[in-house]
């Protein structure tokens, strides 16, 4: 695939936390650590953000979880997952033996989980975490914390007690003023924003049998290339309202999108959806960015951004 993308600077600098590049994939569309490896070399990614893991293990919804749409994809499957001791134990030991740049999702129904997982986190030495309080999919918590300022002030508040490292806020685009959450998650210690996570959406299956009908529906989150205008108009408020760093996501699916992402206001872009119908899509962004940049004949990945920003 063209030149080594290591031979340009793509790196991405957040004090706490580097990438090597900006390219990074989303929670929920990449599993935990080694699920991509027929795929795509994990280690050339700037870094991959894990399925999201609560205390407990999880089942997740029963029924149809996923409804495919034009442009997109509906998802209901309720957080789903191994529970924070299993990954400690089975996924963790892979992501360090690899030496895959990660950041762990963490998801829960009250103050307390988060707070126990922001405390794991930090006794188990991981990096960065991301704060999931936007998913929709689920009937407690999450998204109950990401709709209300003083609930996600008070929550990021009392995660920052006791995690020290990288602290990234997943923002939900289902709100009025989503500025008002960011707001509120710099002011409790949070180091990064990440936006946007799915929003609310309906797929309806209609079946016809002569003059009978049946019907089945899937509620959950929406993604996919459709959501990309929204994510973009969020993130650039996002932007104006935070000093922040900003990780875009929704709907990025080419360098074009990636470009339109980081020229009003992301920092480094999460890859979800299109993980599944292209899933070396993250690698060969990597690689298309920095023969994008030499083409050009930029200095490196943050000349490209400071120009993108004028």
């Amino acid at each position: 695939m063209g030149i080594d993308a290591k031979n340009i600077d793509l790196s991405v600098d957040f004090g706490k936390f580097k990438l090597q590049n900006p390219v990074m994939t989303a929670s929920g569309t990449f599993g935990y650590c080694d699920e991509f490896d027929a795929f795509l070399n994990v280690k050339n990614l700037g870094a991959i953000v894990t399925k999201g893991v609560t205390l407990e293990e999880r089942p997740g919804n029963e029924g149809r979880r996923i409804f495919e749409c034009e442009a997109g994809m509906i998802n209901r499957i309720g957080l789903e997952n191994v529970g924070i001791e299993k990954f400690i134990s089975k996924k963790l030991p892979k992501l360090k033996e690899k030496g895959i740049n990660f950041v762990l999702n963490i998801a829960g129904s009250s103050i307390e989980d988060y707070v126990k997982l922001g405390e794991i986190s930090q006794v188990n030495n991981i990096g960065a975490i991301e704060t999931n309080v936007s998913c929709p999919n689920v009937k407690s918590g999450c998204l109950e914390f990401g709709t209300d300022e003083k609930c996600l002030y008070e929550l990021i508040s009392r995660i920052r007690e006791v995690y020290n490292g990288f602290l990234i806020v997943k923002l939900t685009p289902n709100v009025t003023e989503i500025e008002k959450l960011a707001v509120a998650a710099q002011k409790a210690g949070a180091d990064c924003i990440s936006a946007i996570n799915t929003l609310k959406g309906l797929g309806v299956e209609l079946n016809f049998n002569g003059a009978k009908v049946s019907k089945s529906f899937v509620q959950g989150g929406l993604s996919g290339k459709c959501v990309k205008p929204v994510a973009l108009s969020m993130v650039k408020r996002i932007k104006e309202a935070v000093s922040l760093p900003i990780i875009g996501l929704g709907g990025i699916s080419c360098l074009k999108d990636l470009l339109e992402f980081v020229a009003v206001g992301a920092d480094a872009v999460q890859i979800g959806t299109e993980n599944f119908t292209n899933p070396d899509i993250a690698e060969r962004l990597t690689v298309e960015l920095a023969e994008f940049i030499e083409k050009q004949g930029f200095k490196s990945f943050n000349n490209l951004k400071e120009e993108l920003r004028k």
